[in-house]
């Protein structure tokens, strides 16, 4: 099959080409799935689990990428819940291969059933983001109707999905970006929408909770701005020095069938709408990994286009 791998954690990018590789096998429990789509995070390469198993051994050659949505083609020995030509969509392990290739193993709890009619791109640009936002508004933030949310990055992949769910659950949404994103924002649901280019995020007054995608001096202030009680919900690490009476949760977004059977069902009703930036070939996954200028909405690498 053809897969993207990456060779050295010092080359970056350059260390990326795509090459032959054997197919691999279901081991117990997984299944071989056939990948039509697949989706990626432009900090992979940074990972340690990019590089290394869950005990540090070196794990080179690797391919990157996580999300995909695909055909299960073969089950692994013990493996239920899933049949072979059912379409699917989910999250795979960080510390297996990825899915820039044409085909991957993946652990069949960590996969859902797609529905006919979500399209695989559709379908590979969910889990991380969706999963993330899920995670980050309901279940850590145990978001309810009428709290005031920050949404840093509301026009971009994750963020966009955060100011959608959290509007769809009665929250106001204030989305965070640059001033070209004010429109995007605003069209997924935000209330108010601060530049931080040129804006105070100080102007937004007292908050009940921030998802925060940028960290630093950002996430700082914003932690400032939370009312008693309110929480800062991080991918990217808490601020170390917390207002009295706040709290903060930096969490890992794991995958969940369930959450992503909410996700897909949200995407089918039009509750929820995917934010997809640019669509490419397997064949030009490199470039697309490390584009030039800015990077809108979701990657999306097509292995069988």
């Amino acid at each position: 099959m053809k897969a993207v791998v990456v060779t050295d954690p010092k080359a970056g990018t350059a260390g990326m080409k795509l090459v032959e590789r054997p197919a691999p096998m279901p081991a117990i429990n997984d299944v071989l799935v056939e990948v039509h789509a697949s989706g990626f995070v432009n900090t992979e390469l940074a990972w340690p689990s990019t590089w290394a198993d869950r005990l540090g051994r070196d794990r080179t050659p690797t391919i990157p990428g996580h999300e995909l949505a695909g055909v299960v083609t073969a089950l692994g020995y013990g493996t239920t819940g899933l049949a072979v030509g059912q379409r699917v969509f989910g999250l795979t392990d960080w510390y297996r291969d990825g899915t820039l290739a044409e085909t991957v193993a993946v652990e069949a709890r960590n996969l859902a059933p797609l529905p006919d009619d979500v399209d695989f791109t559709t379908g590979a640009s969910l889990p991380i983001s969706g999963l993330t936002a899920w995670q980050g508004l309901i279940v850590h933030g145990q978001l309810k109707a009428g709290q005031r949310v920050i949404a840093h990055g509301a026009a971009g992949a994750v963020g966009s999905m955060v100011t959608q769910l959290a509007h769809e659950f009665g929250a106001h949404v204030i989305g965070t970006g640059r001033a070209a994103d004010r429109d995007t924002a605003m069209g997924f649901g935000a209330n108010e929408f601060v530049d931080l280019d040129h804006q105070a995020l100080e102007e937004v007054g007292t908050v009940d909770l921030v998802f925060d995608l940028i960290g630093g001096e950002i996430g700082a202030r914003s932690a400032r701005l939370l009312r008693p009680g309110g929480l800062l919900v991080s991918i990217v690490g808490a601020p170390e020095d917390l207002p009295a009476g706040v709290r903060a949760i930096d969490f890992v977004v794991e995958s969940d069938r369930a959450q992503l059977a909410e996700i897909a069902a949200r995407v089918r009703d039009g509750r929820l709408r995917t934010n997809i930036g640019t669509v490419a070939s397997l064949d030009d996954a490199v470039a697309a990994f490390n584009p030039t200028g800015r990077r809108k909405g979701k990657t999306i690498i097509q292995p069988r286009a």
